[in-house]
């Protein structure tokens, strides 16, 4: 268990389900003391502001980014991908292609909208899981006599 400071805040790494860039423009009555560079959003969708670009906080503390979006994901939480297309009622300006989605700590479903490609997201996830340490295994065991017996009674007969 590793837990990161964020400012203020205690964040366990295993909360983050991603992190991206955070426009301080889009909200201008919003006024920070410090230069906020991304936002780091939990499992749960609270957010936490960090100084931090998404590709240096990804770097530092082992999340994986996609580059195309600028968007950085916690390797350790179990995503499903689907493929998004646009609807009548919902019409996003940016070209997205994916949909990232995660339980919640309450069961709940939640999601993120991506623009890189499906097959790159999957597979990127899938070599990030790849590239994780692997468990030791254990030895192979000796294989069995067979039907002649032990080396006891081989010894007996011989």
């Amino acid at each position: 268990m590793k837990v990161i400071t964020i400012g203020k805040r205690l964040v366990l790494v295993e909360q983050v389900a991603f992190v991206e860039p955070f426009d301080p423009a889009a909200n201008p009555e919003f006024k920070p003391e410090k230069d906020f560079r991304a936002r780091v959003v939990l499992l749960d969708r609270q957010m936490v502001l960090t100084e931090q670009t998404p590709q240096e906080f990804a770097t530092e503390h082992g999340l994986h980014l996609f580059a195309e979006d600028n968007v950085a994901v916690n390797r350790a939480l179990q995503y499903k991908i689907e493929t998004f297309e646009p609807t009548e009622s919902f019409k996003p300006l940016s070209p997205y292609q994916t949909r990232l989605k995660w339980r919640d700590l309450a069961g709940e479903e939640q999601s993120k909208l991506l623009v890189t490609a499906p097959e790159t997201v999957i597979a990127e996830i899938l070599d990030a899981k790849i590239e994780a340490p692997a468990f030791a295994r254990r030895p192979a065991r000796r294989p069995a006599r067979g039907r002649s017996g032990s080396r006891r009674m081989e010894a007996f007969r011989g």
